[in-house]
């Protein structure tokens, strides 16, 4: 997989969600506040270990890589093209950010949201079936077909690294790591 450009290390959040419930979209906030080790504030997956309902139920005590998920906005207008309405918070994500190619950044990056929080990539979010319940053949639409590029188009996930008030309008800058670039897992 080729590395993002440097046109899309800068960028911006467009809106922060967050839900204490375990449900498929979440509200969006006036801000959220992120904690270090452990996630957004008041949200269903915050938390040291796993907190997916499915993965929590196999392993409980596995360290928590989905603590934050992530969103680029762009996503939302090619799903438009193709015919479905989707809107920040709609497929669960708690940062929708645009002008950062996500999934394309390799495992490790950083990313700085607003004056000090900042998220560690983890992986890449794997579409469920939840995602058809939501909207019929919404599970096809985020597949890839591009070879060259991430398998999935539903954002990523991260780790809390640095905690801190994080609202639309603030920046959202990308650090890539020094060592070789290594892709961003499935999880």
């Amino acid at each position: 997989m080729s590395q993002p450009d440097a046109r899309s290390l800068e960028g911006s959040v467009v809106a922060v969600a967050a839900d204490r419930g375990h449900r498929f979209s979440k509200p969006t906030r006036d801000r959220i506040v992120l904690l270090e080790g452990h996630g957004v504030e008041g949200d269903a997956h915050a938390g040291r270990f796993v907190r997916h309902r499915y993965l929590a139920r196999r392993r409980p005590r596995v360290p928590n890589l989905r603590q934050v998920h992530l969103i680029p906005s762009e996503l939302f207008r090619s799903l438009s093209e193709a015919g479905f309405a989707v809107a920040a918070g709609d497929l669960g994500e708690n940062i929708t950010t645009t002008g950062l190619d996500l999934e394309r950044m390799p495992l490790g990056t950083l990313i700085e949201l607003g004056p000090m929080a900042m998220i560690e990539l983890t992986g890449l979010r794997t579409p469920c079936v939840l995602i058809d319940r939501f909207q019929a053949g919404l599970k096809r639409q985020v597949l890839s077909s591009d070879e060259t590029g991430p398998p999935f188009k539903c954002g990523v996930l991260g780790v809390v690294r640095s905690g801190g008030p994080v609202a639309a309008g603030d920046a959202a800058r990308a650090r890539l790591p020094s060592s070789q670039f290594c892709a961003l897992p499935s999880l």
